[in-house]
C-alpha cells in the first residue's frame, strides 16, 4: 500500500509539531543562528548566570526536540524519500553541534566543587534541577583528573568499537546460509530464523537452528576476542572512574540500588523449579522423545481465531484498560481521535512499532498494524509508553521530564498485563484461554528468566575478567552452559550449539543493560496486581509514578507505585505468578 491511499484519520497528525516543512525549516534556520552559548562559559560560578545557563538550554532542549522529532517521524514514514533523509541528516548534525557547545557545562560546575553545588540545593529558583544537582554531587568521588578525563575522551572512539565490531559481524559478515522454508528455499536471516523457531514445522526449525549456530561458531574465536575487549574496557573504566567494579559503575550513573540486582539474581535463581516444569509440559505436550532449544518457541495452542480491526482493536484495548480509570481511558480516546497514532504498513515505512514525543507536544506512536492478536498488544504496549510520557511531560518541567531507561518498560508492560487479564476473564473460548495463558508463561519465560540468564552470565564474566582470568571461547561456553541447565533443567537438551548462544547478544555489547527487562515485567505484574486487587487507591499511586519523570532515582519512583525493589517480595510475587498461572495452563491442557 502506499501512503497516499491510508485515509487521513490513519495517519499521525505530524503538524501538531510544525504546521509544514517550509516551517520546520524556519525554526532549524533559527536554531542554528541561536547555537552560541560561549557567553556562559568559565561564568558558572555566579548563580545568576547558571539559572540563565540552565533555562536557556531549556528552552534550546525543547526546541530541539520538536525538530528532531519532526523530522524523524517524517523520516520513518518513508525512509526512501530523500528529503525526509536529508532533514534527519541534518537535525543529527545539530544536536552533535550543540553537545559540543555545551560541552564545558558539567566538567566546569563539577569543577566548582560540593559546596558551591550543595548551596544551589537551597537556592529554590533551582529546583527543577535538585536531582541533577544531587546526581552531580554524587559523581564527584568519581570524576577523573582534568588530563585523565581528556585521556579518556580521546580514546572513545577506540572503547567503544567493540560494539561496532559486533554489529559489522552480525549484520554485514555472517555467513547465513539458505533455508528451506514453507516449502522455498530462502536466505537466513535474523528476522527469519526468529520467524522460523515459532513455526510448527519441526524439521525447519531444527535446520534453521543448526545453521543459524553454525555461521556464529565459525567466528567464535574472533567474536570471543571482541568480547573479551568489549569486557576489559568495561574494567578499565570503571578503574578509571574510581569504582570497585563494573557492576557498581553501571548501577551509579543509572542511580540503582545494587540490591536490585542481587534480589533479581538471587529470587529467580532460587526459584527455578517452575520454569523446569513448564520445559518439562512443554516436551509432553509436544510429545518429543527429546527436545532442544530449537523447540522452545514452537505453538503449544493451535491457531486462535482473534481478527480485529484497528479501530475495533483500539476500542477492546479502552476496554481492557478500564482498570485505570476514566482519565486514562480519555487520554487513550484522545490518542486515536487526535491522530496521534500512524497507523498502516505502506511501502517504505519504517517497520515495528515504537511511541517517541518532544516536550511540549502530545507523544506519537509508529505501528504497521495487522489484525492479529499480538498487534492488540501492541496498541495497548506503545500507548503504555506514550502516556507515561504525557504524565511526565505534564507534570515535570522540562528538566524533569524525561524518565529514566530503568523504568521505561513498566507503563507499557502493566498495559499488556492488564490487558491480558481483562481477556482471560471474559475468555469463553477454551482454546483462546489457552493460547493467552501460554503467551503469559513464554512472556514471562522471555523477558523474566531469559534476561535474568543473561543477567547473571555478563556478572560472571565481568567477574572472572576483574579477577584476572581471560576469557576464552571455552570458558564463556562452560557458564552459559552451567547457567543455562540452572534456568531451564533437565527437560532439555543442552547441546554445544546453545551453549555458545552468548555470543550472538547484541546487548551484551551494553553491559549490564538487560536485567532492566527483568526488572520491568517484575514490576508490571506486581502494579497491576495491585491495580485489580485495590483499586482507586492503587491507581492513584501508579499515576504518581507515571507523573514522576526523572524527580528522584527510578527505584524510589517505583516506590510510589507501591513496589520496592530493594526488598525480595516483589520478585516471589513474580515467581508465584509465573507458577500459579501454569497450575491453571496444566488444568486446561490435562497435564
Amino acid at each position: 500500500m502506499q501512503r497516499s491511499e491510508v485515509k487521513e484519520q490513519y495517519k499521525w497528525k505530524i503538524e501538531d509539531i510544525f504546521s509544514s516543512e517550509e516551517a520546520w525549516e524556519k525554526a532549524f534556520a533559527k536554531a542554528m543562528e541561536n547555537l552560541d552559548f560561549k557567553s556562559y562559559e568559565g561564568k558558572l560560578g555566579d548563580k545568576s548566570v547558571l539559572l540563565r545557563f540552565l533555562h536557556a538550554n531549556d528552552g534550546y532542549m525543547i526546541e530541539l526536540e520538536k525538530l528532531y522529532s519532526y523530522a524523524s517521524l517524517k523520516h520513518d514514514e518513508d525512509t526512501r524519500d530523500a528529503q525526509n533523509s536529508a532533514r534527519y541528516g541534518k537535525v543529527n548534525m545539530l544536536y552533535s553541534k550543540y553537545c559540543s557547545a555545551v560541552a564545558f557545562y558539567e566538567p566546569e560546575l563539577a569543577g566548582l566543587g560540593a559546596d558551591y553545588l550543595k548551596s544551589l540545593l537551597k537556592d529554590e529558583n533551582f529546583k527543577p534541577y535538585d536531582y541533577q544537582l544531587k546526581s552531580l554531587i554524587k559523581s564527584l568521588d568519581h570524576v577523573p583528573s582534568a588530563e585523565e578525563q581528556k585521556l579518556i575522551a580521546s580514546a572513545g572512539e577506540t572503547l567503544n568499537s567493540f560494539h561496532d565490531i559486533f554489529a559489522m559481524i552480525n549484520n554485514a559478515d555472517l555467513p547465513l546460509p539458505k533455508v528451506t522454508y514453507e516449502g522455498k528455499k530462502c536466505k537466513l536471516t535474523h528476522g527469519l530464523y526468529g520467524l522460523i523457531l515459532h513455526s510448527p514445522d519441526r524439521e525447519a526449525r531444527k535446520e534453521a537452528y543448526e545453521k543459524y549456530y553454525a555461521a556464529f561458531i565459525g567466528l567464535l574465536n574472533t567474536i570471543t576476542a571482541n568480547y573479551y575487549g568489549n569486557v576489559k574496557k568495561d574494567v578499565f573504566l570503571s578503574k578509571a572512574y574510581k569504582f570497585s567494579s563494573c557492576l557498581d559503575k553501571a548501577l551509579f550513573y543509572e542511580d540503582v540500588d545494587k540490591k536490585v540486582y542481587d534480589n533479581l539474581l538471587e529470587s529467580v535463581s532460587a526459584n527455578c523449579g517452575a520454569m523446569h516444569r513448564y520445559i518439562a509440559d512443554r516436551k509432553k505436550i509436544l510429545g518429543y522423545d527429546k527436545m532442544y532449544f530449537y523447540d522452545v518457541y514452537a505453538p503449544l495452542v493451535g491457531d486462535v481465531e482473534f481478527k480485529m480491526s484497528y479501530d475495533e482493536a483500539y476500542d477492546y484495548v479502552v476496554r481492557g484498560l478500564a482498570a485505570l480509570g476514566g482519565e486514562y481511558q480519555k487520554l487513550l480516546k484522545r490518542g486515536h481521535d487526535e491522530r496521534w497514532i500512524d497507523v498502516e504498513e505502506t511501502e517504505g515505512k519504517r517497520s515495528g512499532a515504537y511511541s517517541s514525543g518532544a516536550y511540549g507536544v502530545h507523544p506519537y506512536v509508529l505501528l504497521n498494524y495487522q489484525p492479529t492478536l499480538s498487534d492488540v498488544f501492541t496498541i495497548a504496549h506503545e500507548m503504555g509508553h506514550s502516556l507515561h510520557t504525557y504524565f511526565s511531560q505534564k507534570n515535570q518541567p522540562y528538566a524533569k521530564s524525561d524518565y529514566r531507561i530503568f523504568v521505561a518498560e513498566v507503563a507499557s508492560t502493566v498495559n499488556e498485563v492488564l490487558l491480558l487479564k481483562f481477556m482471560l476473564k471474559e475468555a469463553k473460548d477454551v482454546n483462546l484461554r489457552k493460547y493467552l495463558l501460554n503467551y503469559y508463561l513464554d512472556s514471562i519465560r522471555a523477558t523474566l528468566h531469559r534476561q535474568t540468564m543473561f543477567a547473571e552470565f555478563e556478572f560472571k564474566a565481568h567477574d572472572m575478567v576483574e579477577k584476572g582470568e581471560p576469557l576464552t571461547r571455552e570458558n564463556l561456553c562452560s557458564v552459559y552452559a552451567e547457567i543455562g541447565k540452572k534456568y531451564y533443567g533437565d527437560a532439555i537438551e543442552h547441546d554445544y550449539l546453545i551453549s555458545t548462544e552468548w555470543c550472538r547478544i547484541p546487548h551484551f555489547y551494553t553491559s549490564f543493560y538487560v536485567y532492566k527487562y527483568s526488572t520491568g515485567i517484575i514490576t508490571a505484574m506486581n502494579i497491576a496486581n495491585r491495580i485489580l486487587s485495590e483499586g482507586e487507591n492503587a491507581v492513584k499511586d501508579y499515576f504518581k509514578f507515571l507523573s514522576g519523570g526523572s524527580s528522584t532515582d527510578p527505584v524510589s519512583l517505583l516506590k510510589l507505585a507501591g513496589v520496592d525493589l530493594t526488598d525480595k517480595k516483589p520478585y516471589e510475587f513474580a515467581m508465584r505468578e509465573f507458577e500459579q498461572t501454569l497450575d491453571e495452563f496444566e488444568k486446561l491442557m490435562d497435564i
